[in-house]
């Protein structure tokens, strides 16, 4: 592989990541949209551009194959650790005053939300495969589950951080994906005892978790309750701890040190490790971390009078998350469409979680006081299936849960319900001048949000 060719290509790469979005802003087109489309256009699913480009330096020497490749794995690798630092400023930017003015509806949103879609799912997969009890249960982890990846950036964009209704759909989002998860494991685990641990392990591709290490006879009937408590007690502990070692940090070093953002991501890269080994998936593990430092970073400031957390943001949203957006817009394959054989199955998966999706966030908004249209917006935020649905999904056709029908179902599911949400949403807000409340102020005091600005996302 040449180095040269390596680095042109690296250039080009960010040229398009930050021309094109430029471009598509006279289109009221968001960030995390144009971004979704220039994965979509350089990745092999689409104009194959990284490709086209590695066998056009073919002339300075190495494989253009070979470059390729390890180029779309750095891109990759990049869009991982952008996911990590998503959810970290995610849990970051939470603030404990507003969590708690939002308990109501925090309750609502997590509870309907969840059980509904996930209903609607296990339906859904029944319709079709009623003897599967193991692939219904995964069917509604996939419906249940939110995508914290587009609806943080969405409530970001729409200055909705700091309001009880940005509040509640942010920390509900977080608190459904760790549910899903949970039932995800506990339908996968299913399936492994109606398999056998030797066969699970021949079509299962192993992670980190220890679970996937453990035959599944040793737990039983009570795998469900046992993972429940390992999920509940490394979120508390790892609270605990990441706090008290934020503490400590800050301590021995000085603020304005580069090394103290180094060692500080180090904790979050290691609670998400922890995690990751309990078979908690990284979303949570990078959201808990951020939560737990969230009051030191935005005590603490840097150099001068900038905030830590504008340093993890500069680090985040100027490099690492436009490539997670990206990688997600590169492994889109719009050959799911042509690929698909029975539509009836799409068509159900499609409108059942939409309808889901959509219905229960408006109970729960409806149900905590909150107007039609802040329902109606809260449950479109929930809409969007990427990547936690799209890995879930993965997971289970590579156990052999999900034949290709189902697999390709959740594929155009993730397509049709990412690209148009965030407009939508914004749409629906600037033409009905919803209002919201933010913390401190009264029922009757509300206050714009002010227009957002694709700019200000990524």
């Amino acid at each position: 592989m040449s180095n040269d060719s390596f680095l042109i290509l690296f250039i080009a790469f960010i040229a398009i990541m930050s021309i094109f979005p430029l471009l598509l802003r006279r289109f009221k087109i968001p960030g995390v949209i144009a971004l979704l489309l220039v994965g979509m256009l350089v990745g092999p699913n689409g104009l194959d551009l990284i490709n086209v480009l590695s066998r056009f330096l073919g002339f300075l020497g190495g494989s253009p194959e070979i470059t390729a490749g390890h180029f779309e794995s750095l891109v990759a690798a990049l869009g991982s650790l952008g996911l990590v630092f998503l959810m970290a400023l995610a849990g970051m930017e939470a603030d404990f005053k507003l969590i708690n003015s939002a308990r109501k509806p925090v309750i609502a949103l997590s509870i309907l939300t969840f059980l509904i879609p996930a209903i609607a799912g296990y339906c859904v997969y029944a319709y079709f495969r009623p003897e599967d009890f193991p692939g219904k249960l995964l069917y509604a982890s996939l419906f249940a589950s939110h995508s914290v990846g587009i609806v943080f950036p969405v409530i970001r964009e729409l200055k909705l951080t700091k309001t009880r209704f940005g509040a509640a759909v942010l920390i509900s989002t977080v608190i459904t994906d760790i549910a899903s998860i949970i039932l995800l494991a506990v339908s996968v685990q299913l399936k492994r005892q109606t398999m056998g641990g030797a066969t699970a392990a021949e079509h299962a591709k192993r992670t980190l978790s220890i679970f996937d290490y453990v035959a599944p006879e040793m737990f039983g009937s009570w795998f469900t309750p046992f993972f429940l408590f390992v999920v509940l007690a490394y979120l508390g502990i790892a609270v605990l701890v990441v706090y008290w070692l934020g503490k400590k940090l800050l301590k021995l070093f000085r603020p304005g040190e580069e090394m103290l953002i180094t060692i500080l991501l180090l904790v979050i890269l290691g609670t998400v490790l922890v995690g990751e080994f309990l078979g908690v998936n990284l979303v949570v593990g990078a959201f808990i971390a951020g939560l737990a430092l969230s009051r030191l970073v935005k005590e603490e400031s840097g150099y001068g009078d900038v905030p830590l957390i504008s340093r993890f943001e500069s680090i985040g949203y100027g490099l690492l998350i436009p490539f997670l957006f990206v990688s997600i817009g590169m492994e889109t394959d719009f050959s799911a469409f042509g690929a698909s054989g029975d539509w009836l199955v799409i068509v159900l998966t499609v409108a059942g979680l939409v309808g889901s999706k959509v219905f229960s966030g408006w109970l729960a908004m409806r149900f905590s006081g909150f107007s039609n249209g802040h329902g109606v917006v809260a449950g479109l935020m929930t809409v969007p299936q990427l990547s936690a649905t799209l890995a879930a999904a993965a997971i289970g056709k590579d156990l052999g849960m999900l034949d290709n029908l189902f697999f390709n179902a959740i594929i155009i599911l993730s397509i049709v319900t990412t690209l148009p949400i965030p407009n939508l949403v914004r749409f629906i807000i600037e033409k009905s001048k919803l209002q919201f409340t933010s913390v401190g102020e009264t029922e009757g005091d509300f206050r714009l949000p002010g227009a957002a600005q694709d700019e200000e996302l990524l």
